[in-house]
This record gives C-alpha cells, structure tokens and sequence, in this order.
C-alpha cells in the first residue's frame, strides 16, 4: 500500500523536482565551466585591443586556427552549456524548481539581482550573437569578419546606444557569474560558515571588479579604434598569414609594394 503511494506520488511529481539535486549541481557548474570560464576567456580577449589591432587580430586569429573544429567547440563547449543553463535558470524564475538552497542566506536583493541580471544577460547574448556570430548573417546580422577582427567590431559598437547597451549587458553578465561563484560554493558545500561565506564574498567582489573593468575596457578600446589604420594592419597581417599557409606567392606579394611605392627622385618633378 505504501509502495503504491509512493510511486504514485513520484509519478505525480513533476521531473525537475523529482531531479532536483543533480539539476541544481549541474546548473552551477555549468556556470561555473565552460559557461562562466569562456565568459572570463572573451572579456579577456576582448581587451587584448588596448595593446592594439595587431594584437586583438592575432588573438582571434589563434581562436579561428581551429577551423571547421571551431563550430563543434562551439555547440560542445559554450552554446549547450549555455542554453542549459539558461533554460533552467528560467524554469526556477518561472516556479518550476523551488527556491531553495544557493539563496537561503542571503538578502532579497542579492537574490534578485541575480535573477534579473540573469535575465538581461541572456537577452544580451542572443542579441549579441546575432549581431557579430556568423549564425547571424541569414538575419541581417554577423557584422563581425574575423580577418578583420578590431575594424568590424569597431564599427559595430560605434554607435551611442549600442555602447549603452552593451554595457548594460556585460556588467549583467559579470555579476551573474561573480555573484554564481558565492552561490556555487554554498550548492557544493565548498563554504559552510560565516567565515567561509564572507571571504568568499569578498572574492567574487575582487573577480567581479576585474571582469567588469576588464569589459569595458574592452568595449571602450574597441571604440577608440582608428578603423581605416586597424583595416591597413589587419589586411597585413592577413597577406602575411596566407603567405605562411601557402597561398600567396611572397615574390608576387613584393611585387604588389614595390608598385605601390613612389620611385626615387620623383618628389619635386
């Protein structure tokens, strides 16, 4: 009788629920890997710019050796992981999961923040990833070309509100994922006292300050670029790329600057 109720209960049980403890451990640690390290990996790689096109293009140019490899890292690494993520971070929003466990210990708006800047972020990405991904070109979008990785992306970010909005975004993101930390420690048991939780508290400030200057920096830098002198350096580096891979013929390449320079004693004819 009572195994029969039992099953009937658990029958009745919606899935996420029945689940509940490995979703939530694996919700956390996809925020945490890849999701959240490939989230520090890009802001990164985005303010290699301050140091100069040459040096962001050389950056997306390792990223882009990987080739038809790049798509499947991609979906394996970033895309799933994150739209797991996301589509349980909405199922708990929605009342699909309770709220318990990361939040019992913290304020009401912490816990909200969290919720929110969740929220925004995912809007962010997806507006993101139809802007500059490749995935975006059928819809108008896929502005970013990787051979010319500062100069596209400048152009992109150059106006005001789209400046305004990707800060918006980004700094959702940085909080999420700092302020996930503190909350990962706690699902995992990793940090149980007082103690434990307020240094913790202080390393996801000190990541979250770093990731967020290192963010807008990013998108400052991509701003301040000068896109007809990035565009000379980037189409540069490229010819010297093919030139590696065997594509371009170096005499044929040096042919190509010797007709593009002046000849000697022609200034004053």
């Amino acid at each position: 009788m009572s195994s029969s109720t039992q099953s009937s209960d658990a029958g009745d049980t919606p899935f996420l629920e029945r689940h509940q403890f490995l979703i939530y451990r694996l919700f956390s640690l996809s925020g945490l890997l890849p999701v959240g390290a490939f989230l520090v990996v890009h802001l990164l790689t985005n303010a290699s710019v301050l140091a100069g096109p040459g040096v962001f293009q050389s950056r997306v140019d390792l990223i882009h050796s990987l080739g038809p490899l790049l798509p499947v890292v991609e979906w394996a690494f970033i895309f799933l992981p994150m739209i797991f993520h996301a589509s349980v971070g909405i199922a708990i929003i929605a009342g699909g999961l309770p709220n318990v466990g990361s939040y019992t210990y913290s304020g009401n708006i912490r816990y909200t923040l969290q919720r929110v800047t969740g929220m925004i972020a995912f809007a962010f990405i997806i507006w993101h990833i139809w802007q500059l991904h490749a995935m975006g070109k059928p819809l108008g979008g896929g502005a970013f070309d990787p051979h010319h990785a500062a100069s596209t992306a400048s152009e992109a970010l150059r106006p005001m509100v789209v400046a305004v909005l990707y800060s918006i975004g980004v700094l959702s993101a940085v909080y999420h994922f700092s302020n996930g930390l503190w909350s990962l420690g706690i699902t995992w048991g990793i940090w149980t006292s007082p103690a434990a939780m307020q240094r913790a508290n202080w390393l996801s400030i000190a990541v979250g300050v770093a990731l967020g200057a290192a963010g807008l920096g990013g998108l400052g830098g991509m701003r301040a670029v000068d896109v007809e002198e990035a565009k000379v350096i980037e189409s540069r580096m490229a010819e010297a790329r093919e030139m590696l891979e065997g594509k371009v013929d170096p005499s044929q390449a040096d042919e190509s600057e010797d007709e593009g320079e002046p000849e000697q004693g022609s200034e004053g004819e």
